[in-house]
């Protein structure tokens, strides 16, 4: 590619509008589905071994991760870090589960079903998260919609 030709300007405005999140859906420069089977199965492994790193190397260093719809999110590598790492030492004997990526373009969405001890309590924690992915392949965007339980729940039968 020579700079300034045709073809390096396009690719450039559609690189731009790829990472803005508004690029055609035919035209994103990701493999979505690559990468939310990668972040599935990072996480179907990482969260109950409570795998910082191997869950926090999904996400660019730019990410946005919120995780609570009404609160400040984390934000960048340190954010992700940071958040993890004071969930997972409140978690103990956690069991999880993740259901089928829904993917449109670079954003995906995931079900998830997970149940730990904190606090002396067995909780369950049913949600789905929201992602976008760069062209990298890696989160830059991470929003997670959840509903609680203060009594041990397991997925329901077809979930």
């Amino acid at each position: 590619m020579t700079p300034g030709s045709e073809w390096d300007v396009a690719s450039r405005r559609e690189l731009a509008a790829n990472r803005r999140g508004d690029a055609p859906y035919d035209r994103v420069l990701v493999d979505a589905a690559e990468a939310a089977r990668r972040w599935v199965e990072t996480w179907r492994r990482g969260w109950p071994a409570k795998d910082v790193d191997s869950i926090a190397a999904l996400y660019s260093p730019e990410a946005v991760y919120r995780a609570l719809a009404f609160r400040e999110p984390d934000r960048g590598l340190g954010g992700v870090r940071r958040y993890l790492e004071q969930n997972f030492a409140a978690e103990h004997e956690l069991e999880c589960w993740f259901g089928e990526p829904v993917i449109q373009g670079d954003r995906v969405a995931v079900e998830w079903w997970g149940t730990w001890i904190e606090e002396g309590t067995r909780l369950a924690m049913a949600g789905a998260t929201v992602l976008r992915f760069d062209t990298a392949g890696l989160v830059v965007d991470h929003r997670d919609y959840w509903n609680q339980s203060d009594r041990p729940e397991r997925p329901y039968s077809g979930w």
